[in-house]
């Protein structure tokens, strides 16, 4: 117990330190990080980059590849992509060795004072975001220094000397480094919990090079079970990622593990925490060098090992993945595309209810049903996913966006209703045979018009954020208000007149009040575009 606790708890600071710094890192990027997604393109060597980059930012390769399976999923990046950022990432996660091998945990301290001192004075959003990355760095290496304290003991027990001459076998000591990482789910942890071994002499290098190599398999555990519940493509991704690690291993193994030893050697002959982190380094650009131009075998090799095709998504979002949550502003981005995607199929339902009205079309109004139950879906959808982006650490503009996007939703759903009603009234129409005069079917014409375009002008202004747009749709929706006055007192008095029947009155009084509040609902939605430029 007196080495499990310290041991446990470094271990347990680490992880946290990690993370601090990591979230402080992303919310300092902000931005920039959506920017380094959305550049790119075919060419695999970007997307080493890009994957290398994200993961000096996030501090985690596994949540990068992790993230990179929801993009998959999600249809914002496809397999190509993926290879050559799940490549950068293992690139990226270099680095938290790098930084353990300095050894700064003289300036722990000071770093987690200077960054709390920060947190308390300062009330600037980017000086609270730099803060915790002081804060976050700090005690990931008073982590380190409690693990290696906590070691300490182990150096002249007898069992602990056995159990490493058994690790002498290389076979098992990457099963180790496979197990530790998996349990710990963090490579980046687990070689520092092989570098603080090291550093008390109760490793020699010899024995941690092939579970050096283990923990980069180990990794790939978390995107594997990530990709469960994923379509085929995802799956291909976290196959790929498995291949990548395991490939380099028994290369490294077979052929450049002696090489790479007396290289590390050479470089920092006496401190053995630089050699483990430059064997690392140099094992994941190797790695990466070596396997890029086979980077189209890796995935022809993940398509025979995940078959088949993915079915269309027919309900449901197309464009939402929790895994992107760990990067709010990539999430954010889509859902705002889930939601236009909910605005579209809600316009294409108001057209084919009117066509409904028009034509008696039992066939049409089924539909208007049907994709009915597809806009609830999404709605229910893009709100759990709101609500769970809405508890990530975003920052106070992405909050309001995300506001923004609650309601609109809401605007889109009743729009959704509104369609459903016309559809019904149109369902009443054909039952009961009713018929409705010239004079009204064109009135109906001109305010589906102006209603229709209300909401296709809505929502434009809203992906566009367009001001103009949005002022547009106000005053359509001060014309249908005239028309729907002018078109209720003009059918009353057809009545009066006996021109139509009072079922068909009734009908088409109603279909005006619901054309009158889908303009309504489009300026719910034009009016949070103008509240941007206040």
């Amino acid at each position: 117990m007196d080495i499990a606790i310290p041991v446990l708890g470094g271990l347990g600071l680490f992880l946290y330190g990690m993370n601090l710094m990591g979230m402080g890192l992303q919310k300092a990027a902000g931005e920039k990080l959506k920017k380094l997604i959305e550049i790119l393109t075919n060419n695999r060597i970007m997307g080493v980059i890009v994957g290398a980059l994200v993961t000096m930012v996030i501090q985690s390769s596994s949540a990068t590849t992790v993230m990179v399976i929801g993009f998959v999923n999600a249809g914002l990046m496809d397999l190509t992509q993926a290879v050559g950022v799940i490549m950068g990432a293992n690139i990226g996660t270099t680095i938290t060795a790098q930084l353990i091998a300095f050894d700064l945990v003289v300036y722990a301290p000071i770093a987690v004072a200077i960054g709390v001192a920060i947190w308390l004075i300062s009330s600037r959003k980017k000086s609270k975001d730099s803060a915790e990355i002081l804060i976050g760095f700090g005690i990931l290496f008073i982590g380190m220094e409690m693990m290696s304290n906590g070691l300490k003991p182990l150096a002249g027990n007898p069992a602990f000397a056995n159990i490493m001459t058994g690790l002498k076998d290389p076979f098992l000591g990457v099963l180790v480094g496979m197990g530790l990482t998996t349990i710990v789910q963090s490579s980046s942890a687990s070689i520092g919990l092989l570098q603080a071994l090291a550093s008390q002499g109760l490793i020699s290098l010899d024995i941690a090079f092939p579970i050096l190599f283990g923990d980069n398999i180990g990794t790939t555990t978390t995107a594997l079970i990530s990709s469960i519940g994923t379509n085929k493509t995802a799956k291909r991704a976290a196959i790929i990622h498995f291949l990548f690690n395991l490939i380099g291993t028994i290369v490294f193994m077979t052929v450049l593990r002696v090489p790479v030893e007396a290289i590390v050697l050479k470089i920092s002959p006496n401190n053995i925490q630089r050699q483990i982190a430059n064997a690392h380094t140099i094992f994941n650009i190797v790695n990466v060098l070596i396997q890029l131009p086979f980077a189209g075998l890796l995935v022809k090799a993940a398509e025979k090992l995940v078959p088949g095709e993915d079915g269309e998504l027919e309900t449901g979002a197309k464009y939402l993945d929790p895994r992107i949550i760990e990067t709010p502003s990539i999430a954010l981005g889509q859902a705002t595309k889930e939601v236009m995607r909910m605005g579209t199929i809600a316009e294409k339902n108001l057209v084919l209810s009117a066509e409904a009205f028009k034509t008696k079309n039992e066939k049409h109004t089924s539909e208007v049903f049907s994709q009915e139950k597809v806009i609830n879906r999404l709605e229910k959808d893009i709100i759990e996913y709101l609500v769970e982006l809405s508890n990530a650490p975003l920052t106070d503009e992405q909050q309001i966006q995300v506001n923004v996007l609650f309601n609109i939703v809401n605007n889109i759903e009743r729009i959704g209703d509104h369609s459903e009603n016309i559809a019904e009234l149109s369902q009443a129409v054909i039952e009961e045979r009713l018929e409705f005069s010239s004079e009204a079917i064109a009135e109906f014409d001109n305010i589906f018009d102006k209603s229709h375009r209300a909401f296709t002008t809505a929502l434009e202004s809203f992906e566009n954020n367009d001001y103009d747009l949005a002022k547009e749709t106000l005053k359509l929706e001060e014309e249908v208000d005239a028309l729907e006055e002018k078109y209720r007192a003009n059918h009353i008095d057809r009545l009066n007149k006996f021109q139509c029947s009072p079922s068909a009155g009734v009908i088409f009084l109603d279909l005006l009040s619901n054309l009158e509040r889908v303009s309504d609902h489009s300026t719910n939605i034009a009016l949070y575009v103008i509240d941007k430029f206040k």
